[in-house]
């Protein structure tokens, strides 16, 4: 076991930074923020020519080194030897919070792993600002981010997310709103409250707040702009347990998805598949993990 003194001395080393970017307008960039941005010697940005905007409006002239999923294992480990090295590191992403739907988890678990300080800032998050003025029930909240693109595999955790008794948080692009609506239907009832909100803290934020039925007549008789996070109102009803026959008709991988879509771990996900399907687990962590 190991604890973190955030604002402790840390001997030497140096000590990343996550720090929030606005989601759409500048104003929302906090006063410790500028600040910190100000004060590290280096930020890892998703996108340093986004950032660099961002830097320029604030007159922050810190250097940047680009961290986004395309160089993650490259960068990693040249960004723990800074770090180790005594550099301060703060990291962003193009909008919101690092690691929320975007880069960051794996430079936060390296550091974790190497006994290296994160300092986490509070800012901008497009789910938190949607739920609070959605007008459904705020906590408790289930937040899962964008949906899986195959078809298959987003019908599974549509399902899934359908039995929670919880408000649910998507996020979804202005292109697929419609047919998310859409295939949500397929395992909601028409009458699930439904809100959709769009180009938040910007000049056109919008909410549109309805029934599942309501909201898919919406979508496909609107031309739908900007970014959307979408909240599915909870399940009134106590949810049903999966069915191992009806989990049975998909392959191995959706199986374990489903379960991972309800709120089970991985590796339990795994176990209860192969305990439901009297497999080896090997088989099934093989099949989850396309291992031939």
């Amino acid at each position: 076991m190991e604890t973190q003194q955030s604002f402790a001395d840390h001997a030497g080393v140096g000590t990343l930074y996550l720090v929030p970017t606005p989601i759409g307008n500048l104003q929302d960039m906090t006063y410790r923020a500028v600040a910190t941005l100000k004060a590290v010697d280096l930020i890892a940005a998703e996108d340093t020519r986004n950032t660099q905007k961002l830097l320029n409006h604030f007159e922050i002239e810190t250097k940047q080194i680009s961290f986004h999923e395309h160089n993650t294992q490259e960068r990693l480990p040249q960004l723990i030897a800074k770090l180790q090295a005594g550099t301060n590191l703060a990291q962003v992403s193009d909008a919101g919070m690092p690691s929320i739907s975007d880069p960051g988890t794996e430079l936060v678990a390296a550091c974790v792993a190497a006994n290296l300080p994160v300092v986490p800032l509070p800012g901008a998050n497009a789910g938190l600002t949607a739920l609070i003025a959605s007008g459904l029930v705020p906590q408790p909240f289930y937040f899962y981010g964008f949906l899986p693109r195959k078809k298959h595999e987003q019908q599974t955790a549509l399902a899934a997310l359908a039995q929670h008794q919880e408000t649910v948080i998507l996020y979804e692009s202005p292109f697929r709103v419609a047919k998310t609506l859409t295939a949500l239907a397929k395992v909601c009832e028409s009458t699930r409250p439904i809100v959709a909100c769009r180009e938040l803290t910007k000049r056109y934020e919008e909410f549109a707040r309805g029934t599942l039925a309501e909201m898919i007549a919406w979508s496909q008789d609107h031309q739908l702009k900007g970014e959307f996070v979408l909240l599915i109102g909870g399940n009134p009803n106590e949810p049903e347990p999966d069915s191992p026959d009806e989990l049975a008709e998909l392959p191995l991988k959706a199986q374990v998805e489903a379960l991972i879509a309800a709120g089970n771990k991985p590796n339990a996900a795994i176990k209860e598949i192969a305990k439901r399907r009297q497999l080896q687990r090997q088989t099934v962590y093989n099949d989850f993990h396309e291992i031939n």
